[in-house]
């Protein structure tokens, strides 16, 4: 679950860490009001789930309240990356000094939280580490331990030659490492950490990703989730309960199973095509799934072809063809389908779409090779 930068900066606040105050505005006036307030030049910036804001146009200075209500009215309504702007943040401006990133991911392969510190901050972290490597210092810390006062220092001083900056920066990082564990997240970063003239180190933006598994036990973040600032699919099915991620490409893929939708995805580009989704039906066998999973893919103008690759062990392949069946007699399709069905009740399942005039294939590799030449217009890889 992602949350706002605001929201994220006042979970670092609740740890200590320093960051500039801010309000959040819906209207131009609010901006204005809040402005007038802080009595400074400020900074207003878009509050959506997407990254590149500033250079969408959603980050913008303003040195007086009526430049803070015209610059809102401007980022308000705002598309970002086909998110609508409806908040934003207005903050004071600070004097930047130098700017660093600091942010904590989970690495799966080393099964703890990774700290990655550079010095080069205020740029995608992924450029540093694509043309500078050598400004990123990485940390795994031990979850036994946490990460200890050295392991901090070192990052610090990794960041700062300044003794003083550096052990500022180590005592952010371990505030931050414990914002990070509190709320159960898989991502917390700051971008950029920065010093001012005066020699601070702050916090001046702040970016936290909850890891979903973490909801049930605190409810407190659970609330903090914003429907309205999520693709409208991904809404749509996790109330629908099903597991789904919005992709860029043209082929809709509707499987059964985590590992069987990446394999289906892997074969869809490595047949020439782009899956256009992840999704995932689980392993119950309710027809009304298929038809709500329908409903989701189809309303995603990009996709031209529909691929169904049901295995059948738990899931019943025979309910998953009453649920096609159902969902494209209420709405009819308007994109060709390519069924692939193998498993449970599988003569069961092929008759029932052979008497509404479907057809369902049992291998694999010709049932996603025919659903991107659908897709492509042409022939598959």
């Amino acid at each position: 679950m992602n949350i706002h930068e605001y929201q994220a900066k006042e979970i670092f606040r609740r740890h200590g860490i320093p960051v500039p105050p801010g309000e959040v505005a819906t209207t131009p006036e609010d901006a204005e009001r809040i402005a007038r307030s802080f009595g400074t030049t400020v900074v207003v910036k878009a509050q959506v789930h997407a990254g590149g804001r500033g250079k969408a146009g959603g980050v913008k200075l303003a040195k007086t309240p009526a430049d803070a209500k015209a610059v809102a009215s401007q980022i308000l309504g705002m598309q970002i990356k086909g998110l609508t702007v409806q908040r934003v943040l207005v903050t004071p401006a600070a004097d930047i000094a130098t700017e660093a990133y600091a942010g904590i991911i989970v690495d799966r392969a080393s099964k703890r939280a990774v700290f990655m510190v550079s010095p080069a901050g205020g740029i995608d972290i992924e450029e540093v580490a694509a043309k500078t490597p050598e400004k990123i210092l990485r940390l795994p810390v031990d979850p036994r331990y946490g990460l200890l006062g050295f392991e901090a220092l070192r990052m610090g001083f990794f960041l700062y030659p300044d003794v003083k900056q550096a052990r500022a920066a180590a005592k952010i990082l371990q505030q931050l490492y414990a914002a990070f564990t509190a709320s159960g997240a898989s991502l917390a970063e700051i971008n950029p950490l920065v010093t001012t003239p005066a020699g601070e180190v702050l916090a001046l933006d702040a970016k936290m990703v909850i890891d979903d598994n973490e909801l049930d036990r605190r409810p407190e973040l659970a609330a903090l989730r914003d429907d309205s600032a999520e693709a409208p699919s991904e809404v749509a099915a996790r109330k629908a309960n099903l597991t789904f991620i919005k992709l860029d490409g043209n082929v809709g893929c509707v499987v059964n199973g985590a590992g069987l939708a990446m394999a289906t995805m892997d074969l869809v580009k490595y047949y020439g095509g782009e899956p256009a989704n992840f999704l995932d039906i689980g392993g119950s066998s309710n027809p009304e799934k298929v038809v709500n999973a329908l409903r989701i893919i189809t309303a995603d103008p990009n996709v031209k072809a529909i691929l169904f690759n049901i295995f059948g062990g738990i899931t019943r392949t025979d309910d998953v063809a009453n649920g096609i069946v159902t969902a494209t007699r209420s709405n009819p399709l308007t994109v060709p389908i390519v069924i692939r069905l193998t498993g449970t009740n599988e003569e069961i399942a092929v008759k029932i779409l052979q008497e509404h005039g479907f057809s369902a294939m049992t291998d694999m590799d010709e049932a996603v090779q025919r659903a991107v030449a659908l897709a492509t217009g042409g022939k598959a890889a």
